[in-house]
């Protein structure tokens, strides 16, 4: 067993959803790692170059993982970061090397990848996107080995399509941008990734086709969305936002505490720490119900 003292934490705002804390805790114990812990911090744009810089070295830290908005907010304070987080243009995972600098990451792509073959999907004859934020970029990058020929893209606002370009060079993608007012042809292609906010692609859900195939929807708060309910309803495939976040942290884990061959105990862990949360929080729920009778 491992005793040696280490931290590591998300960042983000807002921040109290986050179920990392969860994850990361629960692959610790798995581990064996007793000395590491995990916390949770709100911090936005403003706040992050302060932040970062005020970290003592000497309290252990290994690293962080970092949601919205700081994917990108991070990448100028970095020191170095891997080649595919720079072409996404998105980075999650912050680890602070022994040499005191700062290396970025982004595990977002390989988590859907991994939460897609998990699955069976491995190869898809056309594929649609919905939304043009970081997660549009991760998810863009994973279906590059998945889609052969064109990708649809879906964008609320036009103009950032133009953040996609460096991307598209860097994995040899050809994609094909549609406005949002077509959104709802998304459903027809053999694979559709919805990266947009809560609430975004609600209006497609009464518009779908009889027939659908896979939809990844990365929301995982709140749970099912409109859109994941009607796709299942019509018999297709449904991925969600936790399949995404757990496939994601098992990397994050292997980077930040340098263990690896042992992603396959890490996922179940989680897994089981994730329907241990849930138990809890509908119990708790239904207290709350009681006292209001």
């Amino acid at each position: 067993m491992t005793t040696a003292n280490r931290r590591a934490a998300v960042l983000g705002s807002p921040i109290a959803h986050s179920l990392s804390p969860v994850l990361h805790r629960a692959a610790y114990a798995r581990l064996g790692l007793s000395g590491w812990t995990y916390g949770r911090h709100e911090v936005d744009e403003a706040a992050l170059p302060g932040f970062l810089d005020g970290l003592d070295r000497d309290e252990g830290w290994s690293g962080l993982s970092l949601t919205m908005p700081l994917k990108r907010a991070v990448i100028p304070l970095l020191d170095e970061a891997d080649p595919t987080a720079l072409a996404v243009n998105a980075v999650n995972t912050l680890i602070f090397r022994a040499d005191g600098s700062r290396y970025g990451a982004n595990t977002d792509v390989t988590g859907l990848a991994a939460a897609l073959r998990e699955r069976g999907v491995t190869a898809v004859g056309g594929a649609a996107v919905l939304g043009a934020g970081a997660t549009a970029g991760s998810a863009l990058a994973a279906l590059s080995e998945l889609v052969k020929g064109p990708i649809t893209i879906y964008l609320r606002n036009p103009a950032r399509l133009a953040e996609f370009d460096t991307l598209a060079r860097h994995f040899g993608l050809e994609l094909d941008p549609r406005p949002w007012a077509e959104a709802q042809a998304a459903a027809e292609f053999e694979l559709v990734v919805n990266t947009t906010p809560a609430g975004a692609a609600d209006e497609l859900a009464g518009r779908l086709p009889e027939r659908v195939g896979t939809l990844f929807d990365v929301i995982y708060h709140p749970w099912p969305t409109p859109l994941a309910a009607a796709w299942a309803e019509r018999g297709g495939a449904v991925l969600g936002g936790q399949d995404l976040l757990v496939h994601q942290a098992v990397r994050q884990v292997e980077l930040m505490t340098g263990v690896t061959g042992r992603a396959a105990e890490i996922l179940d862990a989680m897994r089981e720490a994730l329907a241990a949360d849930a138990a809890s929080a509908e119990a708790d729920a239904d207290q709350d119900s009681d006292a209001e009778l």
